[in-house]
């Protein structure tokens, strides 16, 4: 393994000057055929994943696992959409910012250069494999991406799809997908800190806590996605329900899924019901505090849809048909439950008082604040990214969705004139 790691991570190494000096154009027509090659093999990639979800039911997965390992075609063709979005992106690299003359006469500014060479180890989502490699070679750097083995075949098939826009290019292996499931080789990977510059992590809490307890390499992380939708007392009643509704029930096994709903006191008794009604009718699970089962005592939903929160339901990330629901006296307790039970990820309010807005959106410790819309437009697709090597909820380097620019860093840029100090 450790021979293996050693080649994996050198082999990078090497390359990571060649995709860093490419030009926009070489770059634009690998992610071009890139996209072409995953629509054209969309009949392979779909009988890979087949392979996979048939593996996966046998080891009785969860609903939540099973909906993130689909790639069916609709979402193959949703990846290719993304990585041609991300080639037609202006090229971050050589960009120079900030510049200005000083006193002296030099001017001064930043340029923006690859991170290097990449580590990413993610579990069950196929797309993250297109993604990332996108993503990274729009950045300018060399990658290497381990996926979870429940997603093997699919990644494989991605992977061929991959390495032919490359090697058509001049640039083959500059990303290389891993297909040895072994867990000693990412224990191996993750010690070559003299070749990787970055590792991002992108799965459960479980494997992000053991990257990071197991690397000296910096870390690009994202924990728990648990995400509030706080109903203010200036909220609009049909806009409330609306974004509570697609919020949870768009999609349970997301990040982005909000998994925690709070209300303000004073238009509890007004919106809960409706909105028990509505999220029953999805067959979601609510977790509540005592008033709100006081609220609900009367509703006409089913007895097993309502049951009482635990400590545990205001900081859980169920990725599931579950929610949990708490009263709230006051904008400032609002605030002060998703800090202290938040995972950093997405919360937004749903208020037509505009200072109260910019007072939680200040407060608010979140990558993502979100007003008056739903939580799932966290997404790098959706902020103009094209897509997104993942969420960091992290405070150093880059923070919420990471697109191809997270992915770099800058260096200064002097232009004197024979200036001599």
């Amino acid at each position: 393994m450790k021979q293996q790691a050693k080649q994996l991570a050198q082999t990078a190494r090497r390359l990571a000057q060649d995709i860093g000096n490419a030009s926009s154009a070489q770059k634009n027509a690998v992610l071009s055929d890139f996209a072409k090659n995953l629509n054209n093999a969309c009949e392979q990639i779909t009988a890979a994943n087949q392979q996979d979800l048939v593996t996966a039911e046998k080891n009785n997965i969860d609903a939540a696992l099973h909906e993130r390992l689909l790639f069916d075609p609709p979402r193959i063709a949703a990846t290719a959409d993304a990585v041609l979005q991300i080639a037609a992106q202006s090229d971050p690299i050589g960009a120079i910012d900030e510049m200005r003359t000083m006193p002296s006469g030099i001017q001064v500014g930043k340029m923006r250069i690859p991170l290097g060479v990449l580590l990413i180890i993610f579990e069950s989502r196929p797309n993250v494999t297109a993604d990332a490699a996108a993503l990274s070679l729009k950045a300018g750097n060399a990658v290497i991406l381990r996926g979870g083995s429940e997603a093997r075949h699919t990644n494989s098939a991605i992977a061929d799809c991959l390495e032919q826009a490359l090697a058509a290019h001049g640039l083959s292996r500059a990303a290389q997908v891993i297909e040895n499931p072994a867990h000693d080789l990412v224990g191996e990977l993750l010690a070559r800190e003299d070749d990787i510059d970055l590792v991002i992590p992108r799965g459960g809490r479980g494997l992000i806590e053991r990257v990071m307890r197991d690397t000296r390499i910096p870390v690009l992380k994202h924990l728990d996605g648990n995400c509030h939708v706080y109903i203010d007392s200036a909220a609009e009643t049909e806009m409330a329900l609306s974004i509570v509704e697609n919020s949870k029930t768009r999609r349970y096994g997301v990040c982005n899924a909000a998994e925690s709903l709070l209300i303000h006191h004073d238009v509890a008794a007004t919106l809960l019901p409706p909105l028990a009604m509505i999220l029953a009718k999805h067959q979601v699970e609510m977790r509540v505090c005592s008033e709100s089962q006081k609220l609900l005592t009367n509703v006409n939903v089913p007895d097993a849809t309502i049951v009482a929160a635990s400590e545990d339901d205001w900081q859980h990330e169920y990725l599931a048909a579950i929610i949990s629901i708490k009263i709230v006296p006051s904008l400032a307790a609002a605030i002060e439950h998703i800090n202290q039970y938040g995972s950093a990820h997405s919360d937004a309010i749903v208020s037509n008082d505009i200072n109260r807005c910019m007072q939680f959106a200040r407060a608010v410790d979140s990558s993502s604040v979100l007003i008056n819309a739903a939580t799932g437009y966290a997404d790098g697709g959706e902020y103009g990214l094209g897509a997104e090597i993942g969420i960091s909820t992290g405070k150093l380097h880059a923070r919420g969705p990471v697109g191809a620019q997270g992915l770099t860093t800058q260096k200064y840029i002097v232009i004197g004139n024979g200036h001599c100090r």
